[in-house]
């Protein structure tokens, strides 16, 4: 589990620890604070998949965890979203004609897919609503380039700044990725009087809570 920040760790692994004590623990789960932004996302979760694929223990499933904007009114606050497609929103070029992404200039990727099966099942157990999460490396903060985004991805519900650097890093082992977030606030003008951070914590860890015997029935080729 890779999430950005300690509070949104503590968030993921109080929820996994607090399960009901009649019920065995998720084994062989690390929750990691992996950083703020796709970078260093990337970079902190490469080196666990790296040091457990050396110790003879690869992991079967990498998740990216934590809160974020939701795209009103389609992912509101305190609501959650379960990524259908983790996709690198400002990974690319402008040009007078607009945005292009990097893959219409001929080389990378912009999106990674989630197995469809396991997102099925995510939203089935915690409610979450399928859909992409967009990876930035600039938060948005006016309403002209929330609509911008929207229009270039009319299925995203939420915007966040780590998903598609872990998914890089899972893409580099060849192990499938899993993105969940609970919204803390909309995607535009900044008002952080708005912002429920607490909120949405909460909502994360409920959702792990919920999760959990999903990720202990689920293997890697249930695809």
């Amino acid at each position: 589990m890779a999430t950005a920040v300690p509070a949104e760790r503590d968030a993921v692994a109080g929820a996994l620890a607090g399960r009901s004590a009649d019920t065995a623990g998720l084994a062989g789960v690390e929750v990691i604070a992996a950083g703020v932004g796709p970078a260093l996302a990337a970079a902190s979760t490469a080196t666990s998949l790296t040091t457990a694929a050396l110790a003879g223990a690869p992991y079967g499933l990498v998740v990216s965890a934590g809160i974020a904007g939701g795209f009103a009114p389609h992912a509101p606050v305190g609501s959650l979203v379960v990524a259908d497609e983790i996709t690198a929103a400002d990974l690319g070029a402008e040009t007078p004609d607009g945005f292009l992404p990097v893959t219409e200039l001929g080389f990378g990727t912009v999106t990674h897919r989630p197995p469809e099966a396991l997102v099925r099942e995510v939203a089935a157990a915690t409610g979450a609503r399928p859909g992409a999460v967009l990876t930035v490396s600039t938060v948005t903060g006016t309403a002209v380039r929330a609509a911008r985004l929207r229009e270039r991805h009319p299925t995203a519900l939420a915007e966040a700044m780590e998903g598609f650097g872990v998914a890089e890093a899972a893409a580099a082992h060849r192990t499938p990725v899993l993105e969940l977030r609970a919204i803390s606030n909309p995607v535009g003008p900044r008002d952080r009087a708005a912002w429920r951070i607490g909120d949405a914590l909460a909502a994360l860890a409920e959702a792990f809570g919920k999760l959990a015997p999903v990720l202990e029935s689920w293997q890697p080729h249930d695809r």
